[in-house]
C-alpha cells in the first residue's frame, strides 16, 4: 500500500515564498507528506538562483521527488477533453502534472483554478486553497 503523499504545484510555492509561509504548506512538509516532481522544480529553481534564494533551493530539493514518466497519448487526450468542454488556455506541463498525480494516485495541491476545472471531467483530488 502506497503512503498518503501530496504533490506541491509551483503556484503554492510561488504564494508560500511571497507571503513568508503558508500553514496548509507547513503542515505537510513538517509531517513530510509533501513531494515535487522535476518539472516543478524546473518552474522555481530559475527565479530562485537568479535572486540568489540557495537556501529556499536547498529546502525545495530536499523535499521528495517523484519522478515523471510522461505518456504523451494521455496528456494529449487531456488537451483534447478540455477543449471540447472549453477548458482553454492549460499548458502543457500542467497535463503532465495531472497526469502524474492521476497515475501516482496522489493528490495534487495547487492554486491554479483550471485545475479546479479539470476535476468536472476527471477523477483526481485537489486542495485548491
Amino acid at each position: 500500500m502506497s503512503r498518503y503523499r501530496v504533490l506541491v504545484d509551483s503556484s503554492v510555492w510561488i504564494e508560500y515564498f511571497k507571503s513568508g509561509g503558508f500553514d496548509k504548506l507547513d503542515r505537510l512538509i513538517v509531517e513530510d507528506l509533501a513531494c515535487i516532481n522535476e518539472l516543478i522544480l524546473t518552474e522555481l529553481a530559475p527565479a530562485l538562483l537568479l535572486k540568489i534564494e540557495t537556501e529556499l533551493l536547498e529546502g525545495l530539493q530536499a523535499i521528495e521527488m517523484i519522478p515523471l514518466n510522461v505518456d504523451w497519448d494521455i496528456v494529449r487526450g487531456y488537451q483534447l477533453m478540455n477543449l471540447k468542454n472549453g477548458i482553454n488556455k492549460v499548458g502543457i506541463p500542467d497535463l503532465i502534472i495531472l497526469q502524474q498525480v492521476i497515475d501516482e494516485k496522489i493528490t495534487l495541491f495547487s492554486l491554479d483554478k483550471h485545475f479546479k476545472l479539470m476535476q468536472g471531467q476527471l477523477n483526481f483530488d485537489l486542495i485548491s486553497e
